[in-house]
């Protein structure tokens, strides 16, 4: 090889080098499988960024091979994770604020949990965010619904006398309120539990309802329809120090990213919730609707029990609820 091809060479492996050298890599934890929506939001993003060249790349580490469901929120803050997607109420012991984005009757439907998203109520938990140097990318919410053994569930007087599993703390102060007797197990238990006869009733999200196959075990499922009580708010977050340190193409190319993945975010999850209804259909599940008139007694409930408990416990928690509520 002649000196000016060894010197062509060199420069190219110095570029390379130059290249990687300067390519940034963010790491993303979350809790579930390749399968679920919440990780295809992730995929997109990374995919999206990837495409873009602007030499960012994000590793994704699903099914909690990086951190706990439940210890995510806090690496994240002290920068010790870069991305996550997550239930913010996972992080309500460190601000109860975020108590509010599991609180029966305060979303709903999905147009209506896209609105929340996109109003002053969410600009205050993102301020909250801040305060822990945590940044949104993509809103997302995802709705569930009641399923039951021996009776269809629809508005609060369906509740007495059923032992339930709820989905969180704001679920169970409500339930308990319409005369419901609470069991607290995880999604994954709820089949054994309604197979062995402890459970008569369950509220979780359509996917697990669907997954956990509890279809198997009930007589009357009410998905998420028109109305729904059980709204989750899972949101993908970066630590906002790490999103500061790129540079503005790679800033751009993720808030791209995520604007693309927050729409197909909220398509997928109504979709989740139609095919919810027809898995459970066609295993000659009986399927009730909610009314409008029975959110609004559920929602009256929850005004007397998971909202009066919220404001109680929480310094500006009549504030923040006061700003959810004023969201049509």
């Amino acid at each position: 090889m002649n000196t000016f091809l060894k010197a062509a060479v060199a420069g190219l492996v110095l570029a390379a080098a130059g290249s990687m050298a300067s390519a940034t890599e963010l790491r993303l934890s979350h809790q579930w499988s390749n399968t679920d929506v919440r990780h295809k939001v992730a995929q997109m993003v990374a995919d999206e960024v990837e495409a873009a060249g602007v030499d960012l790349n994000i590793k994704i580490f699903g099914s909690q091979s990086l951190f706990k469901a439940r210890e995510q929120y806090k690496p994240l803050s002290r920068g010790q994770l870069d991305m996550t997607v997550l239930p913010l109420s996972y992080a309500g012991g460190q601000q109860p604020a975020f108590n509010l984005t599991l609180m029966p009757g305060l979303v709903k439907n999905h147009d209506h949990a896209a609105r929340l998203s996109d109003s002053p109520f969410m600009e205050a938990l993102e301020a909250k965010m801040a305060e822990d140097d945590v940044m949104v990318l993509v809103h997302g919410y995802l709705a569930g619904g009641f399923a039951a053994t021996d009776r269809c569930i629809t508005k609060p007087e369906d509740m007495q006398g059923v032992q339930i599993r709820a989905a969180g703390k704001s679920f169970e102060q409500m339930l308990a309120g319409a005369g419901a007797s609470i069991a607290s197990m995880a999604s994954s238990e709820i089949y054994n539990a309604m197979q062995t006869g402890v459970l008569q009733a369950a509220n979780t999200s359509s996917s697990s309802f669907v997954s956990y196959r509890i279809y198997e075990q009930v007589k009357c499922y009410t998905p998420a329809g028109d109305v729904a009580l059980w709204f989750m708010y899972q949101p993908m977050l970066i630590n906002k120090s790490a999103f500061e340190a790129l540079t503005p193409e790679q800033q751009a190319a993720l808030l791209a990213a995520s604007e693309k993945a927050q729409a197909f975010y909220l398509d997928e999850a109504k979709k989740e919730d139609e095919a919810s209804t027809k898995v459970f259909a066609d295993a000659g599940v009986e399927i009730a609707q909610m009314s409008a008139e029975d959110f609004n007694a559920w929602r009256d409930l929850a005004k007397e029990t998971s909202y009066k408990a919220f404001v109680e416990e929480v310094p500006d928690g009549q504030a923040l609820l006061d700003l959810a509520l004023a969201v049509e």
